[in-house]
């Protein structure tokens, strides 16, 4: 474990408003782990007390328990370590409590982010405690795994805020203790009302006015206090220019640029007003911007100004429609939507948004629960209550008749009331080739995670033909994560099949139990009425194939009225042979089988 820092326990923690209730449950994950919220995540600003709580948690635990605490990126490399020696990635399983600082350096990992999940598991299974700290909230995590995401909100999710005066008061004076300091009256309150961002430069300000005391032999006064602010912010305004030589710089800039304007090339005042464009816009340009400075007429200069306006009008159009669908993560969209050279990003997002905000099949007109007769009475009462305002006391409810079809109608009248009684509600139908079909679709066109983030929404997810589950492998490993999800969740679930759980050969125990731990009912009797599924369209924009720029090898492309030619633009592709961690689907051509998996 890295080395603890003495001082940072839970006496020397200042508890206010701010942050409470992450001290709370920081000490109640201390005292009894895994038995709470499990897992903690705590996330601030910087400088705001979670390396503080989750260092406190470390010297809280009782003797003889086992605990962790490291940054993620020392997780990450101990990992890696055990692996490469031949040891199971479980290094962590047999832990009581694992503290994980800097969790927002998961962006971009998705390899690290399938680890932390194992552990996850592992140390929940085992009964462990797991605390992590961020400088951001987990929907801030850019590319977070939506399993992950899903994790972490089934725990507790909690943040701290910058602390109020009163609080930093007591912060001042605690810290004046540790140090054996007095401060003369009225000095910590003085302090408490800087205008400051966190404790980190509380404690910066707090060192300046002890060791002035240390070395002087005297009392710092509240007028020093005034002063040594004064002085601060001074600094940090001419760290940002604004003092009068700034001001004089600016307006020499201003005149020396109009000189320049007047004999400046056409080809760099062309890419200078590209770039002045553009920053007006809030576009990055650092793509035009070693052009603009080159000490001699670039090649093909105009060909790569006109690509990056043809990338900034597809910033553009990407931007809106996102705007249009609802996208689901604002987040992932801040910096990539100004950046041009992040095209390929904003591209990969809307794609994923699209599939996300995918409509599932709809079931055709057909008998409500209201209007079924001569079915099990039982069968019927329970789907009632599936459906019902009230909590269902069996969840999932699982049918079974050798007649599938029968038990398929009433699977269909539970949708069918459903949507009536919630019309703004998700209801997911599918059959379990239809779903493991749509798995292998978004593996080959990248949009894994939107897809899992699209069906872990469904309010009610009505699956047929759950003895198929049997001709699958990584698509029924996805299945039990959708179950998991849900139930966590709270969603409503119904499943139909032509034999009994017990009597699936083959299929993952793990499924199996949770079938069982439902209500599973045979249906002996009953008629058989229409299932038909509707695909629903999605309402996407038309978009011609071809992006429009302005000609190149015109001699001036400053004039708006610049001919205009197409430029094709081409999809990736690529080549995907599956193997045997991939679901099997019986496909009519073996061609079909070409696609790339980018999960």
């Amino acid at each position: 474990m890295s080395e603890l820092d003495p001082k940072l326990t839970f006496d020397s923690f200042v508890v206010g408003p701010a942050n409470r209730l992450a001290s709370a449950a920081a000490r109640r994950a201390a005292e009894s782990p895994g038995t709470s919220y499990n897992p903690l995540f705590l996330y601030s600003a910087p400088g705001l007390g979670k390396t503080h709580i989750l260092t406190a948690i470390a010297h809280k635990s009782e003797e003889g328990l086992r605990v962790e605490y490291m940054a993620l990126e020392q997780y990450l490399e101990r990992l890696e370590g055990s692996l490469k020696a031949g040891e199971d990635s479980g290094v962590y399983g047999d832990l009581d409590i694992l503290l994980l600082d800097d969790v927002q350096f998961l962006t971009g990992q998705p390899e690290a982010q399938e680890m932390l999940l194992k552990t996850l598991d592992q140390l929940s299974a085992s009964g462990g405690q797991i605390v992590l700290a961020s400088d951001r909230p987990p929907a801030d995590i850019n590319g977070l795994d939506a399993r992950l995401l899903s994790r972490f909100s089934g725990g507790l999710i909690v943040d701290l805020g910058i602390p109020e005066f009163e609080t930093r008061v007591a912060i001042v004076q605690k810290k004046a203790n540790e140090k054996k300091q007095t401060l003369e009256p009225g000095v910590a309150e003085a302090v408490a009302k800087a205008p400051l961002k966190n404790v980190r430069e509380l404690g910066g300000i707090l060192n300046k006015i002890f060791a002035t005391q240390d070395l002087e032999g005297r009392q710092f006064t509240v007028d020093e206090v005034a002063k040594l602010l004064e002085d601060q912010d001074r600094a940090a305004a001419l760290s940002t220019g604004s003092d009068e030589f700034g001001s004089f710089l600016s307006e020499l800039t201003s005149s020396v640029a109009e000189v320049v304007e007047q004999t400046e090339e056409e080809w760099r005042k062309t890419i200078r007003e590209a770039i002045e464009s553009a920053d007006r816009q809030g576009f990055s340009t650092l793509r035009l911007d070693p052009l603009l400075n080159s000490p001699g007429e670039p090649s093909e200069w105009r060909k790569q100004v006109d690509r990056f306006k043809a990338d900034l009008a597809r910033l553009n159009e990407i931007e809106r429609e996102l705007d249009r669908l609802g996208n689901p993560w604002p987040e992932a969209a801040q910096g990539v939507l100004e950046d041009p050279d992040r095209l390929d990003e904003a591209e990969a997002l809307l794609t994923s948004v699209r599939e996300r905000q995918r409509p599932f099949p709809q079931l055709a007109d057909g008998p409500q629960l209201h209007d079924l007769e001569g079915y099990d009475g039982i069968a019927l009462k329970a789907a009632a209550q599936l459906v019902g305002v009230e909590k269902p006391e069996y969840n999932p409810l699982y049918l079974w008749s050798a007649d599938e079809a029968v038990a398929k109608s009433v699977l269909g009248a539970v949708a069918r009331s459903y949507v009536e009684a919630n019309p703004g509600l998700k209801v997911a139908v599918s059959s379990v080739s239809m779903f493991a079909q749509d798995f292998i679709r978004a593996l080959g066109e990248g949009v894994a995670g939107a897809w899992r983030e699209r069906w872990w929404t469904a309010d009610l997810l009505l699956i047929t033909e759950i003895e198929d589950l049997v001709q699958t492998e990584r698509a029924q490993d996805e299945f039990f994560h959708l179950f998991e999800a849900l139930r966590r969740r709270g969603a409503r679930m119904m499943f139909v099949a032509d034999r009994a759980p017990a009597a699936i050969a083959e299929i993952d125990d793990r499924l199996r139990s949770r079938f069982e731990g439902g209500l599973v009912i045979e249906l002996t009797q009953g008629s058989i009425a229409p299932f038909d599924l509707v695909e629903q369209e999605q309402d996407e924009p038309e978009r011609e194939d071809s992006i429009f720029v302005p000609a190149l090898g015109t001699e001036d492309t400053s004039d708006d009225t610049a001919q205009l030619v197409p430029i094709e633009v081409s999809s990736p592709g690529g080549v995907w042979f599956p193997g045997p961690e991939n679901a099997v689907i019986h496909w009519p051509k073996i061609e079909a089988l070409l696609i790339e998996e980018l999960d």
